[in-house]
């Protein structure tokens, strides 16, 4: 009678559940909302993407219920036969991607993200309270190479490790002269070159040049360049460099996780994959390594390629634009996906720009600009080209954008005279500005205008 009953329950539960939609109505709800307003959205963040369907499938897969702890062939678990051949074309992709000779280099494509993977090389190479340098937080750098203040260590990187920073000057570029002195005075054992806001290339060579001297490890971050140096779009750290971390999902269009590639030489490799796992992590997320599968095939193909250029076009174009309407771009251009802007000659500040337009359906970021001393009062915004890119925005579109920002721009003017400068004040009924109501119309009837990837 119990074993009946049972398989009664069990039949009804796998009769009833079959959906999202019909198991959990409200999260259903949540998640189309959100594609909805991706869809009415025009989306600016740098670190954005979409992905395609066959990525989504790869995500949403049966990958998911398997624990593959350890590396291809040496797993701690049994059942991994189709784990390990999906992580080893993975990694045969990712080699072929970057034009890397698997006799020299290896690559581990099992970072949960780009910060695990650039903790993971200095917890391989270093030790703790070792040297480290990495471009400042204030200058485009990212959290994850050494980020600390006069009062506090922020990121683990300056809590475990000795950091020290480099600089932009006040043109915007990296003060290359200040960097070599710094690095021979510091003798740090591992420079970073790379980050989250700098809109142009680095020169790779001269970093070289420096961790020759001073006899350091060179590693570049290119998590937010991976898919224009693949695509030969922009100069090659690995002629270089001794690793070189990336994430997936900005503008290499994959799955959010993320790779490091590091040289086999002086058994580098051997102490990067042990530090990944057991030292730092736990099981692989299969799903996402089969993503990333997915995405370098495509990354591997002429289209792919073509997008690439037009996000660079896309970029140089509506840097142009913005300057048309009375915009200081860091460095008066860029060589990237990445547009810096400095709101001084508006006297706004970004997070007043940052709130206007996403108030309109815009995302963006604040950001901090040369001279600047806070990063939750920045003075400047962060504009990424890859998403509209992929949505195929034509060029009527970049230009309508350029004029909805000086827009947002005198929106802020306007409110700033009205209700004073503070962000309290200024935000004070701001849901309701008239302005602001009618500009979102107008960005949401033309976003929904345009290709969107699922």
């Amino acid at each position: 009678m119990s074993k009946g009953l049972n398989k009664s329950k069990i039949n009804l539960i796998g009769s009833t559940i079959k959906t999202l939609k019909n198991h959990d109505p409200e999260l259903f709800s949540l998640i189309t909302s959100e594609k909805k307003r991706q869809i009415e959205n025009i989306e600016l963040i740098a670190s954005e993407n979409f992905t395609s369907k066959p990525v989504l499938e790869c995500l949403g897969s049966e990958l998911t219920n398997k624990y593959s702890e350890g590396r291809p062939g040496a797993r701690y678990y049994g059942g991994n036969e189709y784990i390990d051949k999906i992580e080893d074309l993975c990694e045969k992709r990712a080699l072929e991607t970057f034009r890397l000779d698997p006799k020299k280099w290896s690559v581990n494509v099992q970072p949960y993200s780009g910060s695990v993977a650039n903790f993971a090389v200095y917890n391989g190479l270093l030790r703790p309270n070792d040297k480290i340098m990495g471009l400042d937080l204030f200058s485009g750098g990212h959290l994850t190479h050494g980020f600390k203040t006069d009062k506090k260590k922020v990121s683990a990187s300056s809590i475990y490790f000795n950091s020290k920073s480099y600089h932009i000057n006040h043109n915007g570029y990296i003060d290359y002269k200040a960097l070599e002195k710094s690095a021979i005075s510091f003798k740090p054992k591992l420079i970073i070159c790379g980050g989250s806001a700098y809109p142009r290339d680095i020169d790779y060579s001269f970093f070289k040049k420096i961790c020759s001297k001073i006899n350091a490890y060179l590693m570049a971050d290119i998590a937010h360049i991976s898919g224009l140096v693949a695509t030969q779009e922009m100069n090659n750290p690995f002629d270089y460099c001794d690793i070189v971390t990336s994430t997936t999902h900005k503008t290499l269009r994959g799955p959010r996780s993320g790779m490091i590639f590091v040289k086999k030489e002086h058994d580098l490799h051997t102490k990067i994959h042990e530090s990944v796992f057991p030292s730092l992590q736990g099981g692989p997320h299969n799903p996402q390594i089969a993503g990333l599968a997915t995405q370098l095939k495509e990354v591997n193909t002429p289209e792919f390629k073509d997008y690439i250029v037009n996000v660079k076009k896309n970029s140089k174009y509506l840097s142009i634009k913005l300057k048309e309407q009375g915009f200081q771009l860091s460095t008066d251009g860029t060589d990237t996906h990445i547009i810096l802007v400095d709101l001084c000659n508006f006297g706004i500040t970004g997070s007043k720009m940052e709130k206007v337009c996403e108030l309109i359906n815009i995302s963006l970021n604040k950001n901090t600009v040369y001279g600047d001393k806070s990063a939750l009062s920045p003075s400047g915004i962060r504009i990424g080209t890859s998403c509209m890119t992929t949505r195929e925005m034509p060029q009527e579109g970049w230009d309508k954008l350029a004029i909805w920002l000086k827009k947002c721009v005198d929106i802020c003017l306007s409110r700033q005279l009205i209700f004073g400068k503070k962000l309290k004040d200024f935000n004070k009924n701001i849901e309701n500005d008239r302005e602001i109501i009618e500009l979102k119309k107008e960005v949401i009837n033309y976003s929904k205008t345009l290709y969107f990837p699922t």
